[in-house]
Parts: C-alpha cells; sequence; structure tokens
C-alpha cells in the first residue's frame, strides 16, 4: 500500500475533507451554505428544528468542556437583548395580572432567603423611621421606641443567629 492512505497499517489519509483541519472545514462548509442559500436550496429550519439543533450543540459543548459560561453580568445583557428583540418583533411573552403576581410572589421569596438583604432593608427602614438612631436626650425629642438604633440593629442580627 502507498504512504498516506488508509491501510492494515493504522495510517490514516493526508486527503479529504476530514483530515483538514477546522478551521479549513468551517471556511468550504460556509461557502456551500451561502451557495445553497443563493439557489434557494437551503434548508430553513422552523423555530423548532432551530431549538433542537441549539439545545444539541450546547449539550455537546457542555460534555467536551467547550460551552461559554456566562457571568452573571453576560447572562443579564444576554438576556435583556432577547427581550428587547422579542417584544421588537412582537413574539415577547405578556404577562397577565395573574402571571406577574406569581413571578413578584417567587422573586419575593427568594429574596427574603437573604437574610444579610433584609437586615440591610430593616436598617434602613429603621433609620429613616427613627430618625437615623437619635436619642431620647437629642433637641428634637423624639422617641428611639425602645433603644437606640444600634441596640436594634444588634438584636436584629442575634436573633437571625439562632434561626
Amino acid at each position: 500500500m502507498s504512504p498516506g492512505t488508509k491501510g492494515s497499517t493504522g495510517n490514516q489519509s493526508n486527503r479529504g475533507f476530514a483530515s483538514m483541519d477546522e478551521d479549513k472545514q468551517r471556511e468550504i462548509a460556509s461557502m456551500g451554505g451561502k451557495a445553497a442559500h443563493e439557489k434557494g436550496t437551503a434548508h430553513e429550519f422552523s423555530s423548532e428544528e432551530a431549538r433542537e439543533a441549539g439545545s444539541k450543540g450546547g449539550k455537546a459543548a457542555h460534555e467536551k468542556g467547550t460551552a461559554h459560561e456566562f457571568t452573571s453580568e453576560e447572562a443579564r445583557k444576554a438576556g435583556r437583548a432577547g427581550g428587547i428583540a422579542a417584544h421588537e418583533r412582537g413574539t415577547a411573552h405578556e404577562f397577565s395580572s395573574e402571571e406577574a403576581r406569581e413571578a413578584g410572589r417567587k422573586g419575593g421569596q427568594a429574596v427574603s432567603q437573604d437574610r444579610e438583604h433584609m437586615a440591610d432593608i430593616g436598617r434602613k427602614g429603621g433609620e429613616s423611621s427613627h430618625g437615623g438612631g437619635q436619642s431620647a436626650s437629642s433637641s428634637s425629642g423624639s422617641s428611639t421606641r425602645g433603644g437606640t438604633h444600634e441596640q436594634h440593629v444588634k438584636a436584629g442580627s442575634q436573633s437571625h443567629k439562632n434561626k
């Protein structure tokens, strides 16, 4: 058998599409796709076919470890861009008042699990309603409602330790 051909020796051919590097394969495939579109013979994917193909590609990329891992900021930007595009095309989901209420309820439940965030909210509310932690001897003469701001903050943080 001549060198460079497939045979029982296990040598691989250095000819053909499969032996090309990925960039060269992509370039050739792109030219074929463009030509098919120009002739009108290219396959036009339905939204369901496109979704399925994208899902398969994403699963394969994750299995190979080549999938892009989005940061929360990248995910936020991508989601926002998708929402804007859907609204421009008129394909965005319009929430009913019941759906919006349910989404808000779920969001509230998720946020309320963050004890530090809830303590910050309570602290800011206390500062606002108690005049920023003024003592009873201040010139305004207002009450501190059973303790100073600092005492309320300490009591609040201690109560969360018990849960």
